[in-house]
């Protein structure tokens, strides 16, 4: 990806960007008005307006769509329009979602409210995304330092957002879910203000460019789809936290009260030691040999449960093999993610990395709801208690394979 405008200096710059510092912030903030109301949605959706289970994984799988698998057009939008308008025009559509959210009572109400919640970060996320990945190449050329050292630090200001915002959403909650929802509104009330008055209108070295004509040659880019596939991959397994991880903690414990313990430990887990593990590692390594790590790992996270799983382990002893997942899983997402996004503006096509961000979540978004499926039907089918904790960890460690081998584009 050319990056115009540049000025090498011979003295290391450590200190980020103004800019730099409010994107991040910006994900801070993002999940804290985010979680502070989402994860209490399906219990308002089912205990308070009555709606029946079948309707409440419709309402949250029409979110879900609306965010990830539009993400490609928020990124394609940023690219045509800038971030600016993009971000300020999200913020705004969650400011409404949320509102309208909180009083929503009807079912159509509510499916509108969510929808709306969603296409908004579908439009300021990728932007957001795509320019931090800028920067922080911007930044590298200039002997900053590593790109991945500031998408670490992107991906630690968005872990302690989804950290903080439960514990505001749950003390909200107390009065009600409606202030909940005002209270998500008014954090993002904060953010378009600080865009509003920060974000600068034009971006030196990002050019405007069309909206058509993207797509084909984003198509036609083997190395970045096999990106967007071994990321896919990667999501798919990390996806096992909510899925294979509560029936083994609930096995193990007899409920999934120590679910709750186990998700903070990953929280914690990426607040504390993100950084470190991306200067001792991350930097070091290549992003392919990131990514590959960070693959591998996860792959042993499952390996380990399906270890211990034959020998039937209860209780604080039946905990520890889920503790030993959630450590590896948590430490390869350290190596994974960052990683990949530090990839994406070396694949991209020029002028159009908003693009190329926005597909990398669709594509793999898509790739997790199909075979979140499969996986559910494969913990479900009676097989022998270590096998499908195999094949989840085959996933992952077969993923590595589909790792682009080159850095660079090509459509060949």
């Amino acid at each position: 990806m050319s990056l115009p405008g540049l000025r090498r200096t011979q003295e290391p710059r450590t200190r980020l960007t103004p800019l730099l510092r409010l994107l991040i912030l910006t994900q801070f903030a993002f999940n804290i008005g985010f979680f502070a109301v989402l994860p209490f949605l399906s219990d308002h959706l089912g205990q308070a307006i009555g709606m029946a289970g079948w309707l409440v994984g419709l309402v949250l799988g029409l979110r879900t769509f609306s965010q990830q698998g539009l993400f490609v057009v928020g990124g394609a939008l940023a690219d045509r329009y800038g971030i600016r308008p993009v971000v300020l025009a999200g913020c705004a559509l969650r400011i409404a979602g949320f509102a309208w959210l909180g009083y929503a009572e009807a079912t159509w109400t509510v499916i509108g409210a969510v929808l709306l919640i969603g296409f908004a970060a579908a439009l300021f996320s990728p932007a957001v995304e795509s320019e931090v990945a800028r920067q922080a190449v911007l930044w590298e050329e200039v002997g900053g330092g590593p790109r991945s050292r500031v998408l670490a630090l992107f991906t630690v200001a968005g872990q302690a957002g989804a950290f903080v915002g439960p514990l505001l959403g749950a003390l909200l909650l107390a009065v009600d879910f409606r202030i909940a929802c005002l209270a998500g509104a008014g954090v993002f009330v904060l953010v378009l203000a600080a865009h509003a008055l920060l974000l600068p209108q034009r971006l030196p070295g990002r050019r405007r460019t069309a909206l058509r004509g993207g797509l084909r040659p984003l198509l036609r880019n083997r190395r970045f789809l096999a990106l967007c596939c071994a990321y896919g991959a990667y999501l798919l397994a990390y996806n096992q936290l909510y899925l294979a991880l509560p029936a083994e903690v609930e096995r193990a414990a007899g409920s999934q009260a120590p679910l709750a313990w186990l998700f903070a430990l990953s929280s914690l887990l990426v607040v504390t030691t993100q950084l470190p593990v991306t200067r001792r590692v991350g930097d070091r390594l290549a992003v392919r040999r990131s990514m590959a790590a960070g693959l591998l790992l996860i792959a042993a996270g499952f390996g380990v449960v399906a270890a211990a799983r034959p020998a039937g382990w209860t209780g604080t002893a039946g905990l520890l093999p889920a503790a030993g997942f959630v450590v590896l899983l948590t430490v390869g997402q350290m190596l994974v993610a960052p990683a990949a996004r530090a990839w994406v503006p070396d694949l991209a096509e020029d002028g159009r990395i908003g693009l190329y961000t926005g597909a990398l979540s669709s594509v793999s978004g898509l790739i997790v709801l199909a075979g979140s499926a499969a996986t559910g039907t494969l913990l479900d089918a009676g097989l022998p208690v270590a096998l499908p904790w195999l094949v989840l960890a085959a996933v992952p460690a077969g993923a590595v394979a589909l790792l682009p081998r080159r850095a660079h584009r090509s459509l060949a």
